[in-house]
């Protein structure tokens, strides 16, 4: 065999990956700035599950979509919304083809793991005052001391009312944050595993130490000057935590990361990078082939659980009614349908590699990356996606000039992950994930190479219009 012989065969028969950027036109380049840009601007401005859902609700009525009404009658090209408890929120665009023809469901999440206020929150420990937190979602402890922290949230009333707080993110706000111990006294600190450094219960954020000014010999005065701070603002007592969501999250804002800006580091990559990656697409679509569904749900964090995640019946009465007005079958509905679990990645880090399989990770700038099945070890917890449906993405994507990828989480006795995949599987729908690879995942400051979103996001349109 000659030399030019092998070389020819190589490239027959060899999978020939390669970067992002080698294969992106002037056209794409400019597309995928643009996109990024907007993509920043969501990512600041939606840090809560509430906040994207109040977001992605003003964006689709400025692009078309109304609420969906189960009296309305349904014509191909009509785009609907639907909120539940007004953290997930549903999109669809009608196709051109029957409902039991099967739809194009993309689901996301837009919950990020975060530092919650328990019931009874605020307290006094020598004169500084505290609010005691409960972790929410899969977290490193010891990454959430020392950095400034916002709250964000709803105060709900007996009243009936509930008030909006976002504090710690306008330049002329205050910031809080959970105080970590000075290296010259953390030898016993220092002794200890990562998992122990900082415990759970001491991740409690500092929110005051001016006292009222009133006889020095009272108690808690630090602890009534801010809950009368709250209370000037708010009109609340501290009776009012008690049916209070309030949380905290990372304060700084997104920024373009890298000498050469083709990064963007920002906190609630995981999974808003993908929320936002299925809803553009979807609020430009026009009347497609099959009705397109975009899902944000909530709680992904912690299982899918609750009324607002991903296991809710809340998916199946909204395709319920959709079926009703049309005649349709749900059962078989769902059983023609595809879904895309748009979630995120872990992306090869170099710093870190001997967690990862380098023959089977996602790369920064290698586009989307498809996860046939994702579960813990021995593939528990996983959907794990048959053959034909990876076929079917793969013709799909290569068809669309999408850059893309096959990746898992990493090495099979190191870990493991999951999605909400295996919810969508279990309503008889073919589901494949697809997401963003990000580095520093669930840290409080994550990382995602602007090529990956962009080419999620196309990967997401031609899926909206797949056969």
């Amino acid at each position: 065999m000659t030399e030019s012989e092998y070389k020819d065969l190589r490239k027959q028969l060899l999978l020939d990956s390669k970067n992002g950027y080698d294969q992106l036109s002037d056209a794409n380049r400019a597309e995928l700035e643009s996109y990024c840009k907007d993509y920043l601007r969501f990512v600041n401005e939606a840090k809560t599950e509430r906040e994207a859902v109040d977001w992605v609700v003003d964006a689709a009525r400025k692009a078309g979509f109304r609420e969906y009404d189960p009296t309305a009658a349904l014509t191909p090209g009509d785009k609907l919304y639907c909120v539940n408890r007004g953290k997930s929120v549903s999109l669809a665009v009608i196709g051109k083809k029957p409902l039991e023809d099967g739809t194009r469901i993309a689901a996301a999440h837009i919950d990020s793991p975060r530092l919650d206020l328990k019931p009874n929150p605020l307290y006094e420990e020598a004169e500084m005052a505290f609010f005691k937190t409960h972790y929410y979602g899969g977290i490193k402890k010891y990454q959430w001391t020392a950095i400034p922290l916002s709250i964000h949230g709803v105060l709900a009333l007996t009243d009936g009312s509930t008030l909006k707080v976002s504090i710690g993110e306008d330049p002329g706000d205050p910031v809080f944050c959970v105080t970590d111990l000075l290296i010259h006294l953390a030898q016993e600190q220092m002794k200890k595993t990562l998992a122990e450094g900082v415990s759970g219960e001491n991740l409690n954020i500092l929110v005051g130490s001016r006292p009222l000014a009133v006889d020095s010999k009272e108690k808690d005065r630090v602890k009534l000057a801010v809950l009368l701070l709250l209370h000037e603002k708010y009109g609340i007592t501290e009776e009012d935590f008690l049916s209070a969501e309030l949380c905290l999250v990372p304060a700084m804002p997104a920024r373009e990361v890298g000498f050469d800006r083709s990064m963007i580091g920002a906190y609630g990559h995981d999974d808003r990078v993908c929320a936002y990656a299925c809803l553009a697409p979807l609020l430009a679509l026009d009347a497609p082939e099959h009705t397109a569904f975009c899902l944000l749900a909530d709680k992904e964090e912690i299982g899918s659980e609750g009324v607002t995640g991903m296991q809710s019946e809340a998916f199946e009465y909204l395709m319920q009614q959709l079926c009703a007005s049309t005649g349709a079958d749900l059962r078989r509905c769902l059983s023609n349908s595809v879904c895309l679990s748009a979630d995120v990645t872990a992306a090869l880090d170099p710093a870190y590699d001997s967690v990862f399989d380098k023959h089977n990770c996602a790369r920064m700038n290698y586009g989307v990356s498809l996860c046939k099945y994702t579960g813990s070890r021995g593939k528990s917890g996983a959907s794990d996606a048959s053959a034909e449906v990876v076929a079917r993405f793969r013709r799909a994507f290569s068809r669309s000039g999408v850059c893309w990828q096959m990746g898992e989480l990493g090495k099979v006795d190191a870990g493991g992950g999951g999605t909400v995949a295996k919810y969508m599987a279990k309503r008889n729908i073919d589901t494949l994930d697809a997401g963003v690879p990000v580095l520093s995942m669930h840290a409080p400051w994550e990382i995602v190479g602007k090529l990956d979103c962009y080419m999620t996001m196309k990967a997401y349109r031609a899926f909206y219009g797949m056969d």
